[in-house]
């Protein structure tokens, strides 16, 4: 841009004025658009002036560039039906040239004169030649237009509804020196330095003009959700506890890895439309795309059981499997991280996500359809329903829930299983706070993980503990359309009771 910056000014310098913007860029090798680009440039520094001058003109379609190439559609017709000395039928016509070209061509090459509909000897409908040589017309005009000659009105629009051609508006640009023509572009010098006071180049320094009405840039406000002040405070109980977090920018899941990975059977009632957004387009991911030998064993671990389990004894769908939804729980992204780890080869590790799922629940003042879970997963060698038990209560400690119980439930990929219950001294009463289990081996075994080899895990949600943290009676105040921005603003920091348990 400044090598023509440059020589428009030289130009001007020698020339005084440049008649047309397009010729100058066409003689000197520049795109157009370029050259306009620095007229634009040099004009906000006064440097040129240039007058706008406004062209037009019409250009070939792709239908007009193909009449071009191969002749107008009734010229073609006429020249098939000449061919045939006897006549031809329609469909033939139709197969030599195809319907679209004989659907266009026909009526003007018959009201032309040049072919008609006539029945022969054997009474049969046939299209014969009426006119031994015609001039395609149409093809030479558009030759006219493509040279850049000019046509009469009455032709272009005929063309133009044809929709052979079709108009083109461009700009080009007199130019000419403006008021502070120079042959270098110095930009303004916006302050006044203790160099320019030293040497005086201040006496012939060009300065910014001040826009003393011009408003100030306002004031940067960001607010923290509080969902996202109490998950933070989360990530920070779970990192203390040296877990890793796993990534979850995966909304949509396959149901492979959101049910069956997990063990759940096919004909699960969460499966159904009424509970889970199964998606439409696309509706399935193939299980192709998914390592084959775990699919064989999950699909054999459904239907006829193993690692001490008789299955569902019921067959196995893949079209079930591939179905595409948004998925339930963060459950799935466990799945993959525990197949993951038993490829890489296994090692003692915990993880931990925080993110959105998805649910097709009835909207009321405590259930939304998308709401954030929480959860947690260890696995290591020989973990037993007490390590769960003891980790539970050394995590609801952190939050400041040092009263713990728990209810036998029931789960499709965990046995034993058990509702998490705490006592919150802020609603002086037990509420249920989770859920929590031990992984089946029906599971874990087809991932390759190792037999002695055992996970626990607990989930919860992030909304339930905010709303009762920050005193938020309604779930709709607090995710949502209908959150009040001056809530945001005005929530007070987090702080959890975090008990030092190490």
């Amino acid at each position: 841009m400044a090598d023509i910056e440059k020589h428009l000014l030289q130009t001007l310098d020698r020339d005084a004025v440049i008649e047309d913007s397009e010729s100058f860029a066409s003689t000197s090798g520049y795109d157009h658009k370029a050259v306009v680009s620095s007229i634009k440039s040099l004009q906000s520094y006064e440097m040129i002036a240039a007058e706008e001058k406004s062209h037009s003109r019409f250009v070939l379609t792709a239908e007009g560039k193909d009449v071009c190439e191969n002749g107008s559609a009734e010229f073609r017709v006429h020249g098939e039906v000449k061919r045939h000395e006897g006549g031809i039928s329609m469909k033939q016509l139709q197969d030599a040239l195809g319907k679209d070209v004989v659907k266009i061509g026909f009526p003007p090459a018959k009201k032309l004169g040049w072919v008609s509909m006539e029945k022969s000897s054997t009474g049969e409908q046939m299209l014969m030649s009426k006119a031994a040589e015609v001039p395609d017309v149409t093809r030479e005009l558009l030759e006219q237009i493509y040279k850049g000659q000019e046509v009469s009105k009455a032709d272009a629009d005929a063309l133009k509804k044809r929709q052979q051609i079709t108009p083109e508006s461009w700009k080009t640009y007199k130019l000419s020196k403006g008021t502070k023509f120079a042959l270098e572009k110095k930009k303004p010098a916006t302050d006044l330095t203790h160099e320019m006071l030293k040497d005086g180049s201040w006496r012939t320094a060009d300065f910014k003009a001040y826009n003393f009405n011009a408003l100030g840039q306002p004031t940067a406000g960001g607010y923290l959700h509080p969902l996202l002040k109490v998950r933070a405070q989360m990530r920070k109980i779970f990192t203390n506890m040296g877990f890793e977090e796993m990534p979850t920018n995966n909304y949509v899941e396959s149901s492979f890895w959101n049910f069956d990975a997990l063990f759940q059977p096919q004909q699960h009632p969460a499966r159904d439309a009424h509970d889970t957004f199964f998606l439409t387009r696309p509706a399935a991911s193939p299980l192709s795309r998914q390592p084959q030998d775990y699919v064989q064993r999950v699909r054999q671990t459904h239907e006829r059981g193993g690692y001490g389990s008789t299955g569902y004894g019921s067959h196995w769908k893949v079209s079930e499997a591939e179905k595409n939804l948004l998925r339930t729980h963060t459950t799935a992204v466990s799945s993959r991280m525990l197949y993951r780890l038993a490829q890489q080869g296994f090692k003692p590790s915990k993880y931990f996500s925080i993110d959105r799922v998805f649910r097709n629940e009835a909207i009321d003042r405590t259930h939304l359809a998308e709401f954030h879970q929480i959860e947690g997963v260890v696995c290591d060698k020989g973990l037993t329903l007490g390590d769960l038990i003891g980790i539970l209560h050394l995590f609801f400690q952190r939050l400041g829930m040092k009263k713990l119980r728990f209810k036998p439930a029931f789960n499709p990929y965990t046995e034993p299983s058990m509702e998490i219950f705490a006592y919150s001294e802020q609603l002086h009463k037990w509420i249920e706070v989770g859920n929590s289990g031990m992984f089946r081996p029906e599971m874990l075994r087809p991932m390759g993980l190792p037999e002695d080899v055992n996970v626990i895990a607990w989930g919860l949600g992030l909304e339930r503990p905010t709303m009762i943290l920050y005193n938020i009676d309604n779930i709709r105040d607090l995710f949502g359309h209908k959150v009040s921005l001056s809530v945001v603003k005005k929530n007070p920091i987090c702080r959890l009771n975090m008990q030092n348990t190490d």
